[in-house]
């Protein structure tokens, strides 16, 4: 191997991170490049609530969660499965469990404390010199002579590297490092990169909420509800859960896990229905039953409250989209409660979104995470062409491509040194 020159890591999140641990670990000198001032900020940031490491789930269910970039991804996942990612933390000294959900956490539910334990690893491996860390570094792209280039607070700065390991996140987040900035920066060099998109995102409402129920009602949830996506072509899908009325639209887990499609389907076709259940344990006959009871004196939201347990937010959005004709007829309310369509027509700006969709397609890669049109650059993270929706899949997969990635740097020095020999 050509050890005079470091390998280079653009991007200080899970991937770039574990890039380096691969190749400190096999004695390679590293230098680690970042834009913010300290590392993993968003890493510390998706730990805020509860750092979900990865999914308990057994590994075709687990592949699945990756939609169309399912064998891209399996194939990395293979080499490191969730026992593989609870063992990586357990040697960090952080003891991991499964949630009721199955998704596994840290057993103090923190970041922070996995990350120094990590950081400490990386500076101070048992083999060889540790990963040296320069912050406030933001990649610019390539010089002529193949030089990294990055902005600096004291200027320019050149960067000659034996590999370089790209792992610089979506486009989500922009304040915490992932802009897409580099998205030119490759496109430039002739690498095919899908477009980013937001993942995982809320969405604005057709026409928006009524001035009378957006001040009263954003920023509550929908609870035990379950949405459902109808397909012409299939059985659809429908999930139950919950989510929350934002002050143009709606957003929330029930929402991102069903966000690529009605995501796909506004750009196919201006806008996307759901229909909403709001009570997804209750037959459509027992709903029907209840609603044709007679109320007597009662006003309707008395008899709602009182036979089905609807008030609130819930019967608000009924009362928001029926009319009146409809909302005092029996049979198109009861149809309303079990299946009541909502349209959106616009996914939220992608800075907002937790994680992005599109990046480098698989196709121009070798197995090893490497640009065919660039040897010896190499990518790893959410600038990969893949998405997932939330439950530890996000970050399992930036994890498992980053190793992958470092694991191909590994290689391709091992390559370079014997055709130099």
């Amino acid at each position: 191997m050509n050890l005079s020159l470091p390998v280079a890591i653009v991007g200080g999140g899970p991937a770039g991170l574990m890039a380096a641990q691969i190749l400190v670990d096999a004695g390679v000198p590293v230098h680690l490049f970042d834009a913010m001032p300290s590392i993993g900020r968003k890493f510390l940031l998706a730990g805020k609530g509860g750092l979900n490491l990865t999914h308990s789930e057994g590994p075709d269910a687990f592949a699945g969660r990756y939609g169309a970039r399912r064998n891209a991804i399996e194939r990395v996942l293979n080499d490191f499965d969730s026992k593989d990612l609870r063992d990586w933390a357990q040697g960090l000294g952080v003891e991991t469990f499964v949630g009721t959900s199955g998704r596994v956490f840290p057993k103090d539910m923190k970041a922070a404390p996995l990350l120094r334990a990590w950081l400490h690893r990386l500076r101070y491996p048992a083999n060889g010199s540790g990963v040296q860390f320069h912050m406030r570094h933001r990649w610019q792209g390539w010089a002529e002579d193949g030089q990294l280039l990055f902005d600096t607070p004291q200027g320019p700065v050149r960067i000659q590297a034996a590999a370089v390991v790209l792992a610089l996140g979506g486009g989500s987040w922009a304040r915490l490092g992932s802009n897409g900035a580099w998205v030119p920066l490759l496109a430039q060099k002739g690498v095919a990169v899908a477009p980013l998109l937001p993942s995982n995102c809320g969405f604005d409402l057709q026409g928006g909420w009524s001035e009378h129920f957006s001040s009263r009602f954003a920023g509550q949830p929908f609870k035990s509800v379950a949405i459902s996506l109808h397909n012409a072509s299939g059985p659809g899908w429908r999930r139950k859960g919950e989510f929350v009325a934002t002050q143009s639209g709606v957003e929330g887990s029930l929402v991102y896990a069903a966000s690529a499609q009605l995501r796909d389907e506004i750009m196919k076709s201006g806008t996307a229905t759901f229909h909403l259940d709001l009570l997804p344990d209750m037959s459509a006959e027992r709903v029907l039953q209840e609603v044709s009871y007679p109320r007597g004196s009662r006003s309707l939201s008395s008899h709602l409250k009182s036979r089905l347990g609807l008030e609130g937010i819930k019967a608000a959005v009924l009362y928001e989209f029926l009319g009146k004709a409809a909302i005092n007829d029996s049979g198109q309310l009861a149809a309303a409660i079990k299946a009541l369509p909502i349209t959106l027509q616009a996914a939220r700006p992608i800075d907002e979104a937790i994680s992005s969709a599109g990046g480098v397609l698989f196709e121009v890669m070798t197995p090893g995470l490497m640009l065919e049109q660039l040897p010896g650059v190499f990518c790893a993270g959410e600038m990969l062409d893949w998405e997932a929706p939330t439950g530890g899949y996000l970050l399992h997969a930036s994890f498992a491509t980053g190793r992958v990635a470092g694991q191909g740097v590994l290689e391709w020095l091992r390559r370079t040194a014997a055709s130099a020999a």
